[in-house]
């Protein structure tokens, strides 16, 4: 693995690891206020983020266009603005930046699926 595959799956298992870490910490304390920003750093940091470096580690050519290295920027942008979020939607503390988070995060989602469209199916060819 290497290039955008690689970059992915390493903020991939950092996102697993911290969640996990806050998942100890939540159950240690008791407070489970914060688990639904808990649980979209699992889902979109480890989840989603490992299934794409799996599809650019499949599929070199994709990897290696601009619009996936965009993708995966985007990805990884909307990751680290949505949880922190989250957070402070949660805590009251306003609701911007996870509305921020999300865009990005449809966004590269939006840019995935054209890129498995049209990447994709050139790996096929």
């Amino acid at each position: 693995m290497k290039g955008l595959a690689l970059l992915l799956m390493v903020a991939a298992a950092v996102s697993a690891l911290i969640g996990m870490a806050w998942g100890i910490q939540m159950s240690a304390t008791g407070d489970h206020s914060l688990s639904p920003a808990h649980a979209h750093l699992n889902l979109l940091g480890w989840v989603s983020l490992a299934i794409f470096a799996v599809f650019y580690h499949l599929v070199p050519a994709a990897a290696d266009s601009l619009l996936a290295k965009i993708q995966g920027g985007v990805a990884i942008a909307g990751l680290m603005l949505i949880v922190p979020g989250i957070v402070m939607a949660l805590t009251q503390s306003g609701e911007t930046l996870a509305k921020i988070g999300s865009v990005l995060t449809i966004l590269s989602m939006l840019l995935f699926v054209v890129v498995i469209l049209t990447k994709g199916r050139a790996a096929r060819a």
